[in-house]
């Protein structure tokens, strides 16, 4: 057996989320803080008055994991009834178990839902379109540079069985970049192709996307795959599709996607700065103040990890650092909330 990683990767996490429940394994933004997806709501609110309040617009989240998101989203836009009833719900998921979540969690909020296996068959109008740790499990494909050129990593068998990492025996034709021998290139194919596809649809109807997920704002060389279980790394060759395969989002490439597709780019910027500027601590202090001495420290902690930059988790970076946030919207549309002090 002899199979491209990226191909690898994509059925390993294919399996994993048809049959598992990933929260097992990793606890997302939205799991820590209802004011992050509160946070999200106001800013799509903002968006669709930025877009002149369409009477109908879709608000399509990719990705949706547990449904806390969304769910925490649509109470926030109670606060502005006109778009609460414009709104008419998208979910682009695959994994059957996670769709029952969300339905659980959305299903009282009061608003039309439709879930989506492929994002082709989201219908064309304006949108709104939240991609919260969406990107990091598509697949990446690696080289590594050596005497001829950008030979790809592959997947075989080693002669007692196991899983192991090996090179192609030819060098790769795809990659034109030159690099010290011994270089690990990351590709993320998968996700310039998704963001292709978006900003296709961005192009010709009004409407935005947010992305958050976590990575370098710049390009960078060398591999930054890891496998989650148990809040825990593993081997990612070991027990596939008993373990979240992930990897950091290339920014720069999915930027470069979606402005050739068309589309208008702004960021990336941390998440905590982005965090900071929508209002994530006043709303913070709001909750704190019916909130007894326990409460008032588990919002404390949460703020820590999401929107404070400095060091979390032992030498690890935290969230407000690690992720990053990026904006594409189609042409015309005026600079987002949060990136009014950026360039694009």
């Amino acid at each position: 057996m002899i199979e491209r990683f990226d191909h690898f990767m994509a059925r390993a996490n294919a399996a994993y989320y048809a049959a598992r429940d990933p929260f097992a394994d990793f606890v997302t933004a939205p799991e820590i803080s209802q004011v992050f997806g509160e946070i999200i709501g106001g800013w799509a609110r903002i968006a669709w008055e930025m877009m002149g309040a369409p009477r109908d617009i879709m608000l399509v989240e990719a990705g949706p994991g547990s449904g806390v998101l969304m769910a925490d989203a649509l109470r926030a836009a109670r606060v502005m009834p006109g778009f609460h009833r414009a709104l008419d719900v998208h979910l682009v998921e695959t994994s059957e178990p996670l769709a029952a979540l969300q339905s659980q969690a959305l299903s009282s909020r009061g608003v039309p839902l439709t879930w989506h296996s492929h994002w082709e068959t989201i219908p064309q109008g304006p949108v709104i379109i939240i991609a919260n740790e969406f990107f990091d499990a598509l697949p990446v494909a690696h080289y590594i540079y050596g005497a001829r050129g950008w030979y790809e990593r592959l997947i075989g068998l080693s002669p007692e069985g196991q899983l192991v990492f090996g090179l192609a025996g030819e060098p790769s034709g795809e990659i034109e970049m030159h690099a010290e021998p011994g270089t690990i290139l990351e590709v993320g194919f998968a996700a310039r192709e998704m963001m292709t596809k978006i900003a296709a649809h961005l192009s010709h109807v009004p409407g935005a996307l947010l992305a958050i997920d976590y990575g370098p704002a710049s390009f960078q060389f060398g591999a930054s795959l890891q496998a989650v279980k148990n809040h825990r790394f593993a081997d990612p060759l070991r027990d596939p599709g008993e373990a979240d395969l992930t990897a950091y989002i290339d920014f720069a490439g999915l930027k470069q996607a979606a402005q050739k597709a068309g589309a208008v780019t702004y960021g990336p910027i941390s998440q905590g700065l982005f965090l900071q500027r929508l209002g994530i601590f006043e709303r913070a202090q709001k909750l704190s103040q019916n909130a007894d001495a326990q409460q008032k420290q588990a919002i404390v902690h949460a703020l820590d990890r999401l929107a404070r930059p400095g060091p979390c988790n032992g030498e690890r970076a935290s969230m407000a650092e690690l992720f990053k946030v990026l904006a594409v919207t189609s042409p015309g549309l005026s600079k987002l909330p949060g990136f009014e002090a950026d360039c694009t």
